[in-house]
């Protein structure tokens, strides 16, 4: 028998490990298992968050790309989203509030997960109705803002009287495709609260659909933020 031959036994131990370890990795990919230590839900929502990363970016990207080369002085942000309070101008006072809400939020998700993890589900669902009882506010606050903008100043999307007609269509798309994200969520915390409630996850031994909901939250949050400096600040 020669070397060859011998290489190429499954007595030897250096190929029977690198066998062994391709076959696992096809096991688990086949048969939908953890292949690198993380869940599927976890793994699909960190993708998903990715590819909504590369959607946000072109929103902002664009938008700042057409206020910095518009030839039409753009709105004053302290001027368009005052609110009018006992006689006087407050400006981004109703922003500021909803800033505060959505943040607020990131505070009661994470308290949530803390909870989840300890198998507490009473506590963990009752802050997840919580977070989504603030982002249903925050969603209130928006729509307040948009009917204010439309019925009171005029702004359209195809132009507005207080400048560059850029203005409304860029505030509209990015306000909105994020609302309409804020929007869902809060439907996905309380169908979770509700499961999480109800026992679901305690007869299939996992509450980490807590935790993959709070990724999402997250998200939503820290794209807000984001938006808050550079449409409202800025």
């Amino acid at each position: 028998m020669n070397t060859s031959t011998i290489a190429a036994t499954p007595s030897n131990p250096a190929v029977a490990a690198a066998a062994s370890g391709w076959r696992g990795l096809v096991a688990d990919w086949s048969s939908d298992r953890q292949a690198f230590h993380v869940s599927w839900g976890k793994a699909m929502m960190w993708i998903f968050l990715l590819s909504d990363t590369f959607i946000f970016s072109c929103f902002l990207t664009g938008y700042m790309t057409v206020r910095v080369s518009t030839t039409v002085p753009w709105p004053n942000p302290s001027e368009v989203f005052a609110l009018h309070v006992a006689g006087a101008d407050i400006p981004l006072l109703l922003i500021a509030i909803m800033t505060f809400v959505l943040i607020s939020s990131s505070g009661t998700m994470a308290m949530a997960v803390n909870f989840a993890y300890r198998r507490d589900r009473v506590n963990a669902a009752t802050l997840m109705l919580v977070t989504g009882t603030l982002g249903e506010l925050f969603v209130g606050m928006q729509a307040f803002e948009w009917s204010k903008l439309i019925l009171e100043e005029g702004v359209r999307p195809w132009g507005n009287p207080m400048g560059a007609a850029q203005f409304g269509s860029t505030f509209f798309m990015i306000t909105g495709f994020h609302g309409l994200h804020v929007s869902a969520g809060v439907v996905f915390l309380f169908t979770v609260a509700f499961k999480l409630m109800r026992g679901d996850y305690d007869r299939a031994g996992n509450y980490q659909i807590v935790e993959i909901a709070g990724l999402y939250w997250h998200f939503v949050d820290l794209v807000w933020v984001f938006i808050f400096a550079l449409f409202y600040l800025w």
